[in-house]
C-alpha cells in the first residue's frame, strides 16, 4: 500500500507550503551570512568591537527565531494537515508570509519592527494547533 492511499489528495498543498518555508529559511540564512561580523562559534557581535553589530545581531536573531519555531511549525503542519490539508496549507502560507515580514522587520535594526505584520504568524500557529488537536481527537475516537 502506498502512503498516498492514506493521505487526502490535497495533502500535496501542505507539502508545498512546508518546502516553501525551507526556501524561506535558506534565504534568511544567506541574509545573515552576508552580514557576518563574528567568527564561529560566536553567535552575536559585540557593539564595542563592531560598528554594525546591532544590525547583524537583529538579522541573526530573526533567522535564529525562525529556526527555533521550525520544529513546532513542521509538526503542526504535517499532523494537522492529515485531517485538514487545505486549512493547514492556508494557515501555513500565512505563517510563511508573516515570517518573511517578521524577518524583514527585524532586519531593519529595530526589533520592534518584527511584529508589524510578523505578529500574524502567532495566529497561524494557533490555527495549526487547533487543526492538529482535531486530528488527535479523530484518532482517539477511531473515526475518519
Amino acid at each position: 500500500m502506498a502512503i498516498t492511499e492514506f493521505l487526502p489528495n490535497e495533502y500535496g498543498y501542505v507539502v508545498i507550503v512546508v518546502v516553501f518555508y525551507c526556501f524561506l529559511n535558506l534565504w534568511m540564512g544567506f541574509q545573515s551570512a552576508e552580514l557576518a561580523r563574528v567568527f564561529y562559534p560566536t553567535l552575536y557581535a559585540i557593539e564595542s568591537e563592531n560598528k554594525g553589530a546591532k544590525l547583524f545581531n537583529c538579522v541573526q536573531r530573526g533567522h535564529q527565531n525562525s529556526l527555533e519555531m521550525m520544529p513546532m511549525y513542521f509538526l503542526l503542519m504535517i499532523l494537522g494537515g492529515m485531517k485538514h490539508p487545505c486549512i493547514c496549507a492556508g494557515l501555513g502560507l500565512l505563517y510563511n508570509v508573516s515570517r518573511f515580514f517578521y524577518f524583514k522587520g527585524y532586519s531593519t535594526g529595530d526589533p520592534k519592527n518584527r511584529l508589524t505584520i510578523g505578529k500574524y504568524g502567532f495566529l497561524a500557529m494557533l490555527g495549526l494547533t487547533v487543526c492538529t488537536i482535531s486530528f488527535a481527537i479523530t484518532l482517539l475516537r477511531g473515526s475518519a
